[in-house]
């Protein structure tokens, strides 16, 4: 089960849309962890935020999120997602829905060409999946709780009961915050332990007193191996250090700002 990690480095950086190396070999695939370039909105979402949920104004979310899709191949109502409440849940998406009728859940699954699974993100990590056999996708928003709470396994099992095999899946870890600019309290640490015991690894003392580092992708990509996903990619990308191209929840709360801006990831099968 081979981590690959990504070369990005020539990447231009104000590309809109960035590629996992081994999600980009696949012909029967497009998919895209996107930035902030080349978007409309403005001032604190300066650039391309798709987050319907926050407080940008709906015509500047509606034109990027539509800007995401065509560079896609996708008309914009083809472009789905969901209402986002960080737990397990996985739902198969066979027809596009519109955004005000997103179902909650944190995971998604389709065989269906021309329907783009985006999941958006502000630190929390964003994950693509592929069988690289057979026409079936999936898209995950793994925080904190979702990670450890079961979304990875709940969107891995989804695609295996659907005909994926776990030696022919691969999984990409997009822009997500780094374990250097991820502080966490004794608290959490102790809460994470209590549900994970076999976590400690994925912290590390902080520079504060009864603080540590929390390393949400390494866990991540630790996760997706103990379930079998036959090549992890962690492309290594983090959302606090690189305000350039990506938004954090993090950076903004250390600036006690308003609101954010979310990023958006998003895989499709072609028509």
């Amino acid at each position: 089960m081979p981590n690959t990690p990504s070369d990005n480095t020539a990447t231009p950086q104000n590309a809109m849309r960035l590629e996992g190396r081994a999600l980009g070999k696949l012909k029967h695939t497009a998919h895209g962890f996107f930035t902030r370039a080349h978007g409309v909105s403005e001032g604190i979402y300066r650039g391309l935020n798709c987050g319907a949920g926050s407080n940008d104004k709906p015509e500047h979310v509606a034109e990027n999120r539509k800007r995401v899709a065509q560079s896609l191949g996708l008309k914009a109502d083809e472009l789905v997602s969901v209402h986002q409440i960080h737990s397990p849940r996985t739902v198969y998406v066979d027809r596009p829905w519109n955004v005000d009728d997103s179902p909650q859940a944190d995971a998604m699954v389709t065989d269906t060409p021309g329907i783009g699974l985006g999941i958006l993100t502000a630190d929390c990590t964003p994950v693509l999946l592929a069988d690289a056999e057979c026409p079936l996708i999936g898209a995950a928003h793994a925080g904190w709780k979702g990670a450890v709470g079961g979304v990875l396994d709940s969107v891995v099992d989804e695609m295996i009961s659907r005909g994926a095999k776990h030696a022919s899946l691969i999984a990409t870890i997009g822009p997500t915050i780094s374990q250097a600019n991820y502080e966490v309290g004794a608290e959490f640490r102790e809460q994470f332990l209590q549900q994970d015991p076999h976590s400690e690894q994925w912290f590390v003392p902080g520079k504060r007193d009864e603080h540590f580092q929390f390393n949400l992708p390494g866990f991540v990509c630790n996760r997706l191996k103990q379930l079998g996903v036959g090549t992890v990619e962690d492309m290594g990308l983090c959302t606090y250090a690189d305000e350039d191209r990506f938004f954090s929840y993090r950076r903004t709360t250390h600036r006690t700002q308003s609101d954010y801006g979310r990023g958006i990831s998003v895989i499709t099968l072609p028509k």
